[in-house]
């Protein structure tokens, strides 16, 4: 443990940054689970839900700099041909 005051709250500060980011990276994978449920089970109007969820979380993400620019679009990009019903590669 750091013994320099701001040290200690640099720290306190990075866990919960740390945290916010997990938040967001598990609500993501979480859309994307649902989203690939309902696309297999051929709900269309669930599945467009849960891609517009997705995309608006991963923007957020991406916004806040949980994600990097580019994952965020690999993630887009991934959701899409999910959501066109084409195998995730």
């Amino acid at each position: 443990m750091a013994n320099i005051h701001s040290q200690k709250k640099r720290i306190l500060r990075a866990e919960r940054e740390r945290l916010e980011n997990r938040r967001y990276t598990s609500t993501i994978k979480t859309y994307f689970r649902r989203l690939e449920v309902a696309v297999g089970e051929g709900e269309d109007a669930t599945a467009d839900v849960e891609h517009r969820a997705l995309i608006q979380t991963i923007d957020k993400a991406v916004k806040r700099g949980a994600l990097h620019r580019n994952t965020g679009a690999r993630k887009k990009s991934r959701a899409a041909r999910v959501r066109a019903g084409q195998p995730s590669a």
